[in-house]
């Protein structure tokens, strides 16, 4: 397969094979992957649009790749990810409509700039078993107190995930603050987690995390800000806003966020988690991240996985010539 579009193309489509998430011609456009960047090179890229992908989609040695089914394309053998991806968005609508019920109440917890939501409801490839991923923002210097009252609140609206309650359960595993909305890890899983990403409140600070997470574009050329908000974001309206403020005065004391932050980090670091092998924890002024298993590298071997595959096929069966 001579062409780099075509590499391209089908490394975006071995990608999300991984996540069994068949994707569309516009999806392979906005969300194409550059194989080279991906596995650690350094190749130049021409701007890749639409109308390029569409034709290089025709190219009869990618075709040999690549299988279609109702408008989507994914590996041969795998057809049965079409009328799954269509139950799972059905899935993930419902399980959107149990964040916005959560994020109504949130809105008005003191330090909460911003909640993303990420992962595979964010994808609208959730299962019904799947949990509530969110990302949320809280002021800068009141990082430990702003999550201590996000759990609470959630806890009290019996939507937190601990233990065996998980299915449609919040998941907190991810904090940053407006002085710190630049993700840490910056690999191929994470740079499609956060083009995912999905705000549901706080656009204002959702815009400005698009552009310190510019990093994307490595992995996605067409990787771009949003400019206008979706219809899920709940509003931030005079009365959030009050409450908030009111919130925020009678707990603004660094006494009470220096208390807070000795007894989540010693917490966090007894944690057995906190130990595993390739775990990523981080607990500072900045971020709070508890990710004991993160998939990111596991998502990135199986993805080699395929396209070392396809690679051997490839050669088996060598691009026809012209005489």
């Amino acid at each position: 397969m001579h062409s780099s579009l075509s590499q391209n193309i089908l490394a975006t489509i071995a990608y999300y094979d991984v996540l069994d998430y068949p994707l569309t011609v516009f999806e392979l456009w906005k969300y194409l992957i550059s194989n080279q960047q991906a596995v650690g090179g350094d190749e130049e890229k021409d701007k890749v649009v639409l109308i390029d992908i569409i034709n290089e989609i025709e190219n009869e040695e990618l075709k040999k790749q690549i299988e279609t089914f109702r408008g989507y394309y994914f590996l041969p053998g795998r057809i049965n990810l079409v009328a799954q991806r269509i139950e799972r968005n059905k899935i993930s609508e419902e399980k959107y409509e149990i964040v916005q019920w959560v994020v109504q109440f949130l809105r008005f917890v003191p330090y909460v700039r911003m909640i993303l939501v990420t992962g595979r409801v964010a994808m609208k490839n959730a299962d019904k078993k799947s949990d509530l991923d969110l990302l949320i923002c809280l002021e800068k210097g009141r990082i430990f107190t702003g999550r201590t009252l996000v759990t609470l609140a959630i806890h009290l609206l019996g939507k937190r995930r601990y233990g065996k309650k998980i299915t449609n359960r919040i998941c907190l595993n991810y904090f940053i603050t407006t002085g710190s909305l630049e993700i840490e890890m910056q690999d191929l899983f994470a740079s499609s987690e956060y083009f995912f990403a999905l705000p549901v409140f706080g656009f204002n600070v959702f815009g400005e995390f698009q552009k310190a997470n510019g990093w994307i574009s490595k992995y996605h050329e067409n990787f771009s800000s949003t400019e206008i908000p979706n219809l899920k974001l709940k509003s931030d309206n005079y009365f959030s806003k009050l409450i908030r403020s009111v919130g925020e005065k009678l707990l603004g004391f660094d006494y009470l966020e220096q208390k807070l932050k000795v007894w989540q980090t010693k917490r966090i670091a007894l944690d057995p988690r906190t130990n595993m092998p390739g775990s990523m924890i981080v607990a500072d002024d900045n971020s709070l991240v508890f990710l004991p298993e993160p998939q990111g590298p596991k998502v990135f071997e199986a993805f080699k996985l395929r396209m070392e595959k396809l690679e051997e096929k490839q050669q088996r069966c060598p691009v026809r010539t012209s005489a």
